[in-house]
């Protein structure tokens, strides 16, 4: 029986939610990497699977009533392209900030790569502008 790849490329995005349930081991690979174009700390990074479940835990701290929604998926071959939109209250620390009670929404697109019937490989590409603009970064 294959994997049903577009629940598992969700899964991974609901890992931002507060609501949170879903489990790494049962979604990436050992040697998962993710790209992120741009990263929150203002740069571009390839992380390994800790380094990107830590970046999660960094925002989940932050920010709190996050909700996720998916708004298009598309699959072909090993991969998976998600298009969502993700929205938070920023009420903790996030980034060395103090919490500025702002509500936060932006979108996203991450392309999932699979091997083995779990994700081996990400790309996210997400809109930093918005996120730091509403926050009153920039």
């Amino acid at each position: 029986m294959t994997v049903d790849r577009k629940a598992l490329s969700r899964a991974v995005l609901m890992l931002w939610s507060s609501d949170s349930t879903g489990k790494p081991d049962d979604i990436f690979s050992n040697d998962y990497l993710n790209h992120q174009e741009p990263d929150a700390a203002g740069d571009l990074s390839d992380n390994t699977l800790k380094d990107y479940l830590a970046i999660i835990d960094g925002y989940r701290k932050g920010f709190s009533q996050s909700e996720v929604r998916f708004l298009m998926q598309i699959e072909e071959d090993d991969l998976v392209a998600t298009r969502w939109t993700i929205k938070g209250v920023n009420d903790g620390e996030y980034l060395g900030r103090a919490p500025t009670g702002k509500t936060v929404e932006w979108t996203g697109v991450q392309i999932d790569r699979f091997h083995d019937d779990k994700i081996a490989e990400s790309w996210v590409d997400w809109d930093k502008y918005r996120f730091m603009n509403t926050l009153g970064v920039i």
